[in-house]
């Protein structure tokens, strides 16, 4: 039973986490146009549309990577916050690598830009911050037995 709700904390803790980082992939691509004194504010229901899909895009793409780190501190019940940190960072430049064309006769990657590298590995710390405040603290508690109950305290007469 305390599997099937660890499972729940760790779907509650990924969907958070990837809302948080698709909000700062979407805020930091979009930093440019803020930074023009000419622009008017956006649109609080587009943004939030946008929002959305940084959202369903990075959920989508973290998935596997993200499984494999979870699967990771969850079996070897690491709880370092350290550890979570590297992992997102290592599911953010996964999930930038995954876009980017490979070349396999020079064996390297062909049209990298550095800021949206910078941008997918900043976004995946925060993801995995997050990630470790809502699901990562307690990684692997669902294998350890429950307490024992203090003994009841006598009656005095």
């Amino acid at each position: 039973m305390a599997l099937i709700g660890r499972s729940f904390v760790i779907l509650f803790g990924f969907l958070g986490a990837s809302l948080v980082a698709g909000m700062i992939v979407v805020g930091a691509m979009l930093y440019p146009e803020f930074s023009d004194m000419g622009v008017e504010p956006i649109d609080p229901d587009a943004l939030n549309i946008i929002f959305g899909f940084g959202f369903i895009f990075v959920s989508g793409f973290a998935l596997l990577p993200a499984l494999v780190v979870v699967l990771i501190t969850e079996a070897f019940s690491i709880r370092s916050v350290l550890a979570y940190a590297l992992g997102g960072a290592a599911v953010g430049l996964a999930c930038y690598l995954g876009l980017v064309p490979f070349d396999s006769a020079s064996m390297r990657f062909d049209g990298i830009v550095r800021r949206h590298l910078e941008i997918m590995t900043g976004a995946g710390i925060v993801a995995g911050l997050v990630y470790w405040v809502i699901a990562g603290r307690n990684a692997g508690a669902w294998r350890e037995p429950p307490r024992p109950l203090p003994p009841a305290p006598r009656p005095t007469a």
